[in-house]
């Protein structure tokens, strides 16, 4: 790719940030507001709104390469806002994904491949599905961390005072939020945060299966990584990541920046998925229901 057309594409942009920003927290804020003010039907609310909280991961993954802003204290602020609204202490989950773009898909560096990669049996899809696993692993983070025990190996020895600081803080914040619910008796974050990410979880994890299952164990991006082609809904939502063969390439370039990215690569990529999120866990379903897992 000639260096003019690789320093277009990698030109971060605070404007374009802050305004996929502003609409994504904006529309968590109408309908955290509708649900606070128990409109009629209200509880149907709380799935859209959990989906849109729970994909706040896709913006603090973003910030992990310092990539959504150009300004580098709004990578790293709302990298903390997402990390803090999706249960996931932001350094930590930076030198997480660090290691997991360094090892893609070699199984025994790669931090996403822990605790035995993929499900292998329909009944383990289904629970993977639930979001039960992710949670179970965000407390142990959360409380090793804070114990100051973290022995990950992907987190460096110089680093390991800060993922114990920042676990504190997150923790802290978690506490002072539901002391004050208690004190003024308040469910506005019961239905407004915590029981929609819930129900958010398992279409984040329909997403992220979708990004290497059924890829090879092999160093190639071309073929580790799946882009998966939808529409401009779940795009938006998603930032662009379901360009994640791209994403995967050339991981500078920011999230607006990668429909252009897609439409330079294209003709290049290995794993595609033409028939978006349904098409690929229908497969998937198919396979482990005929024992192909």
């Amino acid at each position: 790719m000639p260096a003019e057309e690789r320093r277009a594409l990698t030109e971060k942009s605070d404007a374009a940030g802050l305004m996929r920003l502003a609409v994504h927290l904006g529309l968590i804020g109408i309908l955290g507001t509708l649900i606070a003010l128990k409109v009629p039907y209200w509880p149907l609310l709380m799935l859209p709104q959990g989906i849109l909280m729970i994909f706040l991961f896709t913006p603090l993954h973003e910030t992990t390469h310092r990539t959504p802003f150009k300004s580098d204290w709004l990578n790293r602020g709302v990298g903390w806002l997402c990390g803090i609204a999706v249960t996931l202490p932001p350094e930590w989950f930076r030198l997480f994904h660090m290691a997991h773009h360094r090892f893609t898909q070699d199984p025994g560096r790669d931090p996403e491949l822990a605790g035995g990669g993929e499900p292998r049996t329909l009944a383990g899809y289904l629970w993977r599905l639930t979001g039960i696993l992710i949670w179970i692993s965000h407390g142990k983070t959360f409380l090793v961390n804070a114990a100051g025990r973290c022995r990950d190996p992907f987190v460096p020895e110089a680093s390991r005072p800060g993922v114990t600081r920042e676990s504190r803080i997150v923790l802290a914040v978690y506490a002072l939020a539901a002391a004050g619910s208690l004190a003024f008796e308040s469910t506005v974050l019961l239905y407004g945060w915590w029981v929609p990410i819930l129900l958010g979880q398992p279409f984040l994890r329909l997403y992220l299966m979708a990004e290497h299952g059924r890829c090879p164990f092999v160093s190639d991006m071309f073929e580790n990584t799946r882009t998966t082609l939808t529409n401009r809904l779940v795009r938006f939502v998603a930032w662009n990541m379901p360009y994640h063969a791209e994403h995967h390439a050339y991981p500078t370039v920011p999230f607006h920046k990668l429909p252009a990215l897609h439409a330079r690569m294209a003709p290049h990529l290995k794993v595609v998925e033409p028939d978006g999120y349904h098409g690929f866990h229908g497969r998937f379903v198919r396979d482990l229901s005929d024992g192909k897992g």
